[in-house]
C-alpha cells in the first residue's frame, strides 16, 4: 500500500470549482489507483482579519475538512500577507499544516506537492519533520515567477535541491528548471492528462449553432490575467473579418478587455463568457474552428490538449512545452507573441482545415491513466529509496 499524502493550495471548492480542477482529476486518477491511499491538504491563504471577511467571504465560509468527489480534504488557513512578495507564505503554510498533520504522522508514506509555491517550500520542511520523502511538481508560473522573484527565488531554489524527486509538466519546464539550479537528475517530465471520453470531436455546425455562433470561431480558455494575452488574441480576431472569439475565464483583466472590445468595434463578434464550468468546456472547445492563446509563459497548458482531443488545432506561442505539443501542421501553428502573426495563423488554418481525427490523434498520449500510473511509480520509487 502506498500511502499519500498530496498538499496543494491549487485545488478547487464550492465557491471556486474551476480552480486547480486538473490537480484535482490528477489526484482523483491516483486514488483510483490499486494499493494507494490518498490523503489531500488543501492549505487556503487568506489576507489579515479585516481584509478577509471583506475581499475573501466565500474562503473564510469554507469547511476545515470535507469529502470532495470522494476524496478526503482537509482545508487548514494560513496567512498570506499582502504586499510582502510572498515571502512569508511558505513559513506560515507550514505553521497552518502542522496542527493537521501530527495527528497523522505514520499514516502517510510521501508528500506530493502538486505546485512549487509556496506548497514545495512548505513540503521540504514538513518532510523533514514526519520523516517522509517529498516531491515537487512545477507547473508553471511556480517556477516563471516565483522562481524569479527577489522574494521567494531563494525559497524555490532551496526547495528544489532539497526535494527527494521533481516533477515538470514539460522538458521545457524541465529545462527552466535545471537552469534555476536544480538537479536535472532528479526531475522527471510528468505531463497532463485529458478526459479522452469528454474531450471529443462533435457535430460542429451543431455545436455552433448552440452558441449561436454563424462563421468561423476561435476560442479561447484561461485566466483573465496579462500573461494570458487575451488582448492580443481579441485584436487577432477583430483583424480577421467574420471571425468570431469567445473567450471562457475570469479575472483582473475583464474590464480593461471589455473597453478594447468596444474600442475595437467588435461587440457583435467577440464575447467573454465569464468562469465556464469545466464539465461544460467541452461542448464549448469542440464547436470551435480554432483554439488561441497567446500566452507569455505556460509549462504545458491542459487548455492546448483538451482542445487537440476535440479535433481543434491550436494557435499559441513558443512558451513552455509548446513544441512538444504542436509537433505537426495537423496540430495547429506556433505564432509570434503579437496580433499580426497571431491573424496570420488562425487565417491559415481557417483556409485549410486538418481534419478532426487527425488533430485528436496528437493529443493521444495525454491520458489520466498515464498521468496517474507515471505519478504512482515515482511516488513509489522515492519511498523506496528511503528503505
Amino acid at each position: 500500500m502506498l500511502r499519500v499524502l498530496t498538499l496543494s493550495t491549487l485545488f478547487p471548492d464550492r465557491s471556486r470549482p474551476n480552480f486547480g480542477v486538473f490537480v484535482e482529476r490528477q489526484v482523483r486518477g491516483l486514488a483510483r489507483l490499486p494499493d494507494t491511499e490518498v490523503t489531500v491538504v488543501a492549505p487556503v491563504g487568506l489576507a489579515p482579519g479585516p481584509i478577509a471577511r471583506f475581499r475573501q467571504a466565500p474562503l473564510v465560509g469554507l469547511p476545515g475538512r470535507e469529502n470532495w468527489r470522494g476524496l478526503d480534504v482537509h482545508r487548514p488557513r494560513f496567512l498570506a500577507l499582502p504586499l510582502t512578495g510572498g515571502r512569508f507564505h511558505a513559513r506560515a503554510l507550514v505553521r497552518a499544516v502542522t496542527p493537521v498533520l501530527d495527528p497523522l504522522r505514520g499514516a502517510f508514506d510521501v508528500i506530493d506537492a502538486s505546485f512549487f509555491f509556496p506548497d514545495g517550500v512548505a513540503a521540504v520542511a514538513l518532510g523533514r519533520r514526519y520523516g517522509v520523502p517529498v516531491s515537487i511538481k512545477a507547473r508553471g508560473a511556480d517556477i516563471h515567477h516565483w522562481g524569479r522573484s527577489p522574494e521567494t527565488a531563494a525559497q524555490v531554489l532551496t526547495a528544489g535541491r532539497g526535494a527527494d524527486g521533481l516533477l515538470a509538466v514539460s522538458a521545457a519546464m524541465r529545462d527552466d528548471m535545471v537552469a534555476l539550479g536544480m538537479p536535472a537528475t532528479r526531475i522527471r517530465v510528468h505531463y497532463t492528462g485529458v478526459d479522452q471520453d469528454r474531450f471529443v470531436p462533435v457535430d460542429r455546425a451543431a455545436a455552433k449553432a448552440a452558441l449561436g455562433v454563424n462563421g468561423p470561431l476561435v476560442v479561447a480558455t484561461g485566466a483573465l490575467i496579462p500573461r494570458k494575452g487575451h488582448d492580443l488574441v481579441i485584436q487577432a480576431v477583430a483583424a480577421s473579418p467574420g471571425v468570431s472569439l469567445r473567450i471562457a475565464g475570469e479575472g483582473p483583466e475583464q474590464s480593461r478587455l471589455e473597453a478594447l472590445i468596444r474600442r475595437l468595434g467588435v461587440s457583435d463578434r467577440v464575447r467573454l463568457l465569464g468562469s465556464v464550468p469545466h464539465d461544460d468546456l467541452p461542448d464549448l472547445l469542440a464547436a470551435a474552428d480554432v483554439m488561441a492563446l497567446a500566452s507569455a509563459s505556460e509549462g504545458l497548458a491542459n487548455a492546448w490538449v483538451e482542445a487537440l482531443a476535440c479535433g481543434v488545432p491550436i494557435v499559441i506561442t513558443g512558451a513552455g512545452g509548446a513544441r512538444e505539443v504542436v509537433t505537426a501542421p495537423d496540430a495547429g501553428r506556433i505564432a509570434a507573441r503579437d496580433p499580426a502573426a497571431f491573424a496570420g495563423a488562425i487565417a491559415d488554418l481557417l483556409a485549410d482545415p486538418p481534419v478532426p481525427d487527425a488533430v485528436r490523434a496528437h493529443a493521444a498520449r495525454f491520458t489520466w491513466e498515464a498521468n496517474a500510473l507515471s505519478l504512482r511509480a515515482h511516488l513509489a520509487e522515492l519511498v523506496q529509496s528511503r528503505g
